[in-house]
């Protein structure tokens, strides 16, 4: 840490705490101090310096308004990612119009294809590392709520989900600025689920779709498997899908439902603002076109309060939000749950015919989760884990990658969606990253007509390690030869 200051005549105080921040800021861009680190509290600043605590306080803030450190709610201050150089948004790709369906079944199937095994480097995966989950508590959620059970969990919830279950999500939803009652919520198997039961009670095969562009390939292959077409809005990273391209296209396309993840989304870590997601709710309510919102990341926020759901702008019931807590809690339990509004029969309609119910033990114990407040605490923890791990990746991605590489700011969920040079092709890069047990996701995927040649998603879902380290280098290398 600095040394304490030395001069022959007191300074006064706004020379000094100038000082102190030029003196840490010096320690920041000379990685000293690096990013995600926890700086001293202002009281231990104070103490250390011989200074005064508004002395203290005043270089912090000072360094705050460079852009250098960040303050947290009830944690501190901490080292802020500072780029070496200036990275640009990726280019927005324009589109002519509907595109092509193209299968991209054996390029999926070849990036997933080496999840389970033990060697890869994971860098694909869009989910928290297992050392992020608290296996222990949900351990003794499942023992507890099968032990209150009337039945030990072993006979069929009511078709609409578990009650506890329905409730907190419910309670939940206040955050996100709802007005929900348990009676709103049906529970599904995971989130994917969810959209599909959303996708199938507003459409018929052959209907139009509109989502995002890049997006997950989940989801246009989800659309596709139902027999219906696509239209892709043009999404930029930093305000999401263009609402002039998708006005004029509701009507050259008749579109019949939108399908998309305004808060976090996946690749590009947009969130779109309140006044953003209140617009588009009324575009396509005067038009009656029907929302699928996908929330399924909207708990992972870095800022200090839970963004607002599209649902919460919804006057007349057209907003479907599905969400689950397989990006949050526990992926394996696949706990999902949609609010779909005027929908909600033909919603249960459709999980009376394709699931009957969800699981018991699983939906009891989120349920049992949510109601002991475990939930809450695990998830401030989380978003602190995430948030610093999106600055060591982004730092890294700074040291390592050629410097004509761009990347996105997300403010919250899992990934970094970044944008290489023309020369690079994606999937190649893939290909020889694999070699090195380096799995990444190229950017061909995220769409239906491969576009982002040039592009990669990373996810920064496992702690910053050695491992990650090494990885994030050898990948810049292999950039470079190219």
């Amino acid at each position: 840490m600095v040394n304490s200051l030395t001069r022959t005549t007191k300074p006064d105080e706004d020379f000094l705490y100038m000082q102190i921040a030029d003196r840490l800021g010096s320690q920041i861009n000379q990685l000293i101090l690096r990013t995600g680190e926890k700086l001293p509290s202002v009281r231990a600043l104070s103490q250390e310096q011989g200074i005064s605590l508004s002395t203290a306080y005043k270089a912090y803030v000072q360094l705050e308004i460079r852009g250098l450190i960040e303050a947290r709610p009830k944690s501190g201050y901490y080292v802020r990612y500072t780029p070496a150089r200036s990275f640009n948004e990726p280019k927005r790709e324009r589109l002519a119009g509907e595109s092509e369906k193209v299968s991209l079944d054996e390029m999926i199937a070849m990036v997933y294809r080496n999840f389970s095994a033990d060697s890869i480097v994971k860098l694909s995966m869009a989910s928290p590392a297992l050392s992020l989950l608290p296996l222990a508590k949900l351990n003794k959620s499942m023992a507890e709520a099968v032990r209150l059970s009337a039945d030990s969990c072993i006979s069929y919830e009511a078709v609409q989900g578990n009650a506890n279950l329905r409730t907190h999500i419910a309670r939940q939803a206040f955050a996100w600025g709802g007005n929900i009652l348990p009676d709103d919520v049906v529970t599904t198997q995971g989130c994917m689920e969810a959209l599909v039961f959303c996708l199938s009670a507003v459409t018929k095969p052959g209907d139009v779709v509109a989502i995002e562009c890049p997006t997950y390939f989940g989801i246009f292959s989800t659309v596709q498997s139902l027999g219906l077409k696509i239209v892709e809005i043009p999404t930029s990273s930093t305000e999401g899908p263009d609402l002039d391209y998708l006005a004029k296209a509701i009507n050259l396309h008749q579109i019949k439902v939108c399908l998309f993840v305004p808060t976090f989304s996946n690749p590009l870590g947009y969130c779109m603002t309140n006044e953003k997601k209140k617009k588009l709710v009324e575009l396509l309510a005067k038009n009656e076109v029907p929302l699928i919102e996908d929330d399924i990341y909207g708990e992972m926020y870095f800022g200090r309060t839970r963004p607002r759901t599209c649902k919460s702008y919804d006057a007349k019931g057209l907003v479907m939000l599905c969400s689950s807590v397989s990006k949050t809690l526990a992926p394996g339990y696949r706990v999902g749950w949609c609010i779909p509004g005027r929908f909600k029969a033909q919603i249960i309609n459709l999980k009376l015919m394709h699931s009957l119910s969800s699981a018991s033990p699983t939906h009891a114990a989120i349920g049992h989760f949510f109601e002991t407040g475990r939930y809450d605490l695990h998830m401030r923890n989380l978003r602190k884990a995430l948030h610093t791990q999106c600055l060591r990746y982004t730092q890294a991605i700074t040291e390592y990658f050629p410097d004509d590489v761009k990347v996105s700011r997300p403010e919250g969920g899992y990934v970094l969606w970044i944008e290489l040079n023309k020369k690079v092709d994606a999937f190649e890069l893939y290909k020889q990253a694999i070699a090195f047990k380096i799995s990444i996701s190229p950017g061909q995927i995220f769409s239906t007509d491969s576009r982002f040649t040039n592009f990669i998603r990373i996810s920064f879902g496992t702690p910053y390690n050695e491992e990650i380290d090494k990885s994030l280098k050898k990948l810049g290398q292999l950039m470079s030869e190219f």
